[in-house]
């Protein structure tokens, strides 16, 4: 298991020293790269990178796993350059890239990131939705990537500091929804693009895929079809990602995409599936009611983690260390437990449920949508779309005035605002790419291409790689998102049922109780940690020497905060949740 990195440089010899400056298992070697370049498996990465391999005259490495393979050998058989019998993951894309093209590398379904040395250009591909993350900058004339922030910031030639602006992003979504990183110069390569970076610091884009708007206009008469195809899709994702003859994990909280996952996995997997939920204690709300009748229904092997808060404070560091970006989800470590607990049992794959809400249209919507249909044009308290989705996460963006130093406010003064990040979708132009007509189909893109793509795939592949397994996301593959944005509105939100058209696909797997009942989750009890066993930590981290030097945030602030004054009601305990997560990211990165 292992990340990779590349360069590209004015010499050879001097891109094969930043491979290993960057902390590179050995250069490829003399003859196995092509001049000025260097590229190279790291050590102490946990990771499914394998590299350097070539196909077509092309270098590359790469953290390929494919879920279609036979699709893609009879693409290039089509094309008359069949791939050979044995090649793996990592050596098919590379070949659909060098055949096809950018049309070859959307055909692949998958989890992936490749590094393509061309000629005297880096070329960097990721996979449509962003399951793993590639990032790139240049220094001193040359270019560098990998799937390893870690090793861009030890890079020497690059010399980073911490990204003001980056710092607002996390503040205001809890993770960081762009190309930017919280290192100066570092960048990420979107989702579903092909980066071309030239020796004169030139960079070009090509877009392989992106969520497009192509309604399904039969209306009431096709919406049966509507439904059967979706069924037909999610058994499709669900099977094409089970690993083959051996058991599969599938996480289960209890709510209907976990549930329809584990279901469609009981019912397509010739092997034991064992599921895993996790559970705070009894006296706090829980669905291991609803999680249990779903193992018992679908005979599952299921185990449940019991997470005290002590554990959490224990693991809070390594958890915000094994992350390329911090994410101030609260349910971290419970993830990281819940990769160890499927890696010690044997399992190699663990599905998740992840992708109903922002693909279908889960509950944190209807705040947008309510707030559109009051809108008065011009009134005091109007605002525009995107200020009004920053609003809704309900983090620190409202609060940054009295949470950041004078000296960073003064910093950013000049700054790009975070609304930049979501405008493309919820205020598109009528000539934009990214335009899409319905509002619910606006929020759900933005949704997909942010919180989708920087939070939830990044966690997931990022804790579950540390264990060595892999997680997989059936409801975000991408021929289910495409029929998503091809289902009309009122069937994803009809009346005052979320996701109405998920349900009826799976109706018939699942006990009504679990298809009907409406979205509650699972109470993390981030306050009483707070003031319990990360209260200690909490003022050592926030209010010590070393947080006072950076200077990022009030001290009076925090300490208001900490002992639950001011404005800070209880369930808000998240916002002091993301500077601490925060503060132990930076510490870990040195910065």
């Amino acid at each position: 298991m292992a990340r990779f990195c590349v360069c590209v440089a004015p010499t050879t010899d001097r891109a094969r020293a930043q491979v290993l400056a960057m902390g590179a298992i050995g250069g490829a070697g003399p003859g196995a790269i092509v001049p000025r370049a260097d590229l190279a498996l790291l050590r102490g990465e946990p990771g499914p990178a394998e590299g350097p391999f070539t196909a077509c005259g092309l270098t590359a490495a790469g953290e390929v796993t494919l879920h279609n393979r036979p699709v893609l050998l009879n693409a290039l058989a089509a094309a008359c350059d069949p791939a050979p019998v044995r090649c793996t993951d990592g050596e098919l894309l590379l070949r659909m890239w060098a055949v096809l093209g950018a049309e070859g590398v959307a055909l692949a379904e998958g989890m992936f990131v490749l590094a393509v040395l061309d000629g005297t250009d880096l070329v960097l591909i990721r996979d449509h939705l962003g399951a793993r993350t590639v990032f790139y900058a240049r220094a001193q004339g040359a270019w560098a990537a990998s799937t390893s922030l870690r090793a861009l910031r030890r890079w020497p030639a690059l010399g980073t500091s911490v990204n003001l602006a980056a710092v607002r992003s996390f503040l205001t979504f809890a993770y960081l929804p762009g190309e930017e990183t919280l290192l100066t110069g570092v960048r990420e390569v979107l989702p579903g693009r092909v980066l071309r970076l030239s020796p004169d610091g030139s960079v070009s884009q090509t877009v392989h895929w992106e969520p497009t708007e192509r309604l399904d206009t039969s209306g009431a008469e096709g919406r049966q079809d509507r439904v059967l195809a979706l069924r037909s899709l999610l058994e499709d994702a669900v099977a094409c990602r089970l690993p083959e003859a051996r058991p599969v994990a599938v996480l289960l909280s209890g709510g209907v995409d976990s549930s329809l996952v584990t279901a469609l996995a009981a019912k397509l997997h010739s092997r034991p599936v064992r599921t895993y939920s996790i559970s705070f204690g009894d006296e706090l709300p829980n669905e291991l009611g609803y999680s249990g009748m779903v193992a018992a229904h679908c005979g599952t092997d299921h185990r449940v983690l019991n997470v005290s808060g002590t554990t959490v404070a224990a693991r809070l560091a390594e958890a915000a260390a094994l992350l390329d970006s911090p994410v101030g989800d609260p349910l971290t470590v419970p993830n990281l437990l819940l990769a160890e607990a499927v890696a010690d049992d044997g399992a190699t794959v663990v599905l998740n449920g992840e992708g109903g809400d922002p693909v279908f249209g889960g509950p944190k919507n209807l705040p947008m949508l309510v707030q559109e249909m009051q809108r008065e044009a011009g009134a005091p308290w109007d605002e525009d779309r995107a200020t009004a989705y920053l609003r809704s996460y309900r983090k620190c963006w409202t609060d940054l005035p009295v949470l950041l130093t004078p000296r960073a406010l003064d910093a950013l003064r000049d700054a790009p605002l975070p609304q930049r990040f979501v405008e493309p979708y919820l205020l598109a132009g009528p000539r934009s790419p990214y335009r899409m007509e319905g509002l619910l189909n606006q929020l759900l893109h933005c949704n997909v291409r942010t919180k989708g793509s920087h939070h939830i795939l990044t966690k997931v592949e990022r804790l579950t790689s540390s264990q060595g397994i892999e997680g997989r996301a059936p409801l975000f593959d991408r021929r289910v998102v495409d029929h998503a944005f091809a289902v009309p509105a009122g069937d994803k939100l009809r009346g005052t049922v979320e996701k109405w058209i998920l349900k009826e696909a799976v109706r018939d797997l699942l006990p009504g109780t679990v298809v009907d009942r409406p979205k509650s989750g699972m109470r993390v009890p981030v306050q009483q940690w707070l003031t319990g066993p990360l209260r200690d930590l909490g003022n050592d981290l926030l209010l010590g020497p070393e947080a006072r030097r950076r200077g990022l945030f009030r001290q009076d602030t925090i300490r208001t905060w900490m002992k639950g004054e001011g404005t800070l009601l209880p369930r808000q305990g998240g916002k002091l949740w993301l500077v601490l997560t925060l503060e132990l990211w930076l510490r870990s990165y040195g910065l």
